[in-house]
């Protein structure tokens, strides 16, 4: 989590606007310039619509996240931000749509903490994967510090030295400040081409890179697709392939994260910072 101390030092003491001898953008203005970089941006359908706020406002800050959730509303509207840009739905579902919820309290609060305090929210999903090359994967390879290893027509695969994977395993859950993965394949089975697909890119779609790959990291799986489809290969035994779940928000995470610097340099004098999301559970 961005600390107030944080906060204040990335804004040069507090001056949300230092430095900015023309008009003040709006938030508009700040979206449209992130779409101009986007090939082929705007279309349709897509889910990166306002879900909050009025855009015609002048832009004071910006926070990106995996997930715009209610503990991240409250410190924007603590500190004054007023566009968080989001990866995911902040409703409970794809669409964000809200009908099924207008009577439901915990939806009735978070909208009037935004309405309260005008705050946009953005999704910014489809069109930071179409950026060339994908946002959420570039963030992921500087993560892990893997940009060298990435294949260049094929960023999601990374040819590394040889390694077990269950020393994978743990540097995984390192980089990615997991508390715990789950990992399928032998401990000492090598690795070198990893496959990452974080996020939930879906069953057929990992299972079909998994013919290119020794170990997939993914964000999450279907547990009867994926999971059952290596557990009948290592079963079968004419090759062993391994996988690791890291957690949908903790794998995708550093793609917003990289969003946060990627926009710094094109918006100069406001503030810009990443809130992480966090994993939601606890294990016992």
């Amino acid at each position: 989590m961005v600390t107030r101390r944080a906060f204040l030092a990335q804004s040069g003491g507090g001056v949300l606007l230092a430095g900015l001898h023309k008009q003040i953008p709006t938030i508009q203005d700040v979206i449209n310039l992130i779409m101009e970089e986007i090939p082929g941006a705007p279309w349709e359908p897509t889910v990166d619509t306002v879900k909050s706020g009025d855009v015609s406002q002048p832009i004071r800050a910006v926070l990106t996240t995996f997930l715009a959730t209610q503990r991240t509303i409250d410190y924007a509207a603590r500190h004054g931000v007023n566009l968080i840009i989001t990866h995911e739905p902040t409703y409970y579902n794809h669409l964000d749509e809200t009908s099924w919820l207008e009577n439901n309290p915990v939806y009735q609060k978070k909208r009037k903490t935004l309405e309260d305090n005008g705050i946009v929210v953005w999704r910014f999903h489809d069109y930071w994967h179409a950026h060339e090359p994908d946002g959420v994967a570039t963030g992921v390879l500087k993560r892990l510090g893997w940009e060298a290893y990435a294949q260049p027509d094929q960023p999601q695969i990374c040819q590394i030295p040889p390694i077990p994977l269950g020393e994978l395993s743990r540097f995984m859950k390192d980089r990615f400040g997991a508390k715990r993965i789950r990992v399928m394949g032998s401990a000492g089975m090598p690795c070198s081409r990893i496959g990452l697909l974080v996020g939930a890119v879906g069953g057929q779609r990992q299972i079909e890179m998994l013919s290119e790959v020794d170990v997939l990291v993914v964000g999450e799986v279907r547990e009867w697709e994926t999971t059952e489809y290596i557990r009948d290969a290592n079963w079968q035994g004419d090759r062993q392939v391994g996988l690791i779940v890291i957690g949908h928000a903790l794998s995708e995470e550093p793609g917003m994260e990289w969003l946060a610097e990627w926009l710094k340099p094109r918006l100069p004098g406001i503030i810009v910072v990443h809130q992480e999301s966090g994993d939601p559970f606890y294990f016992v």
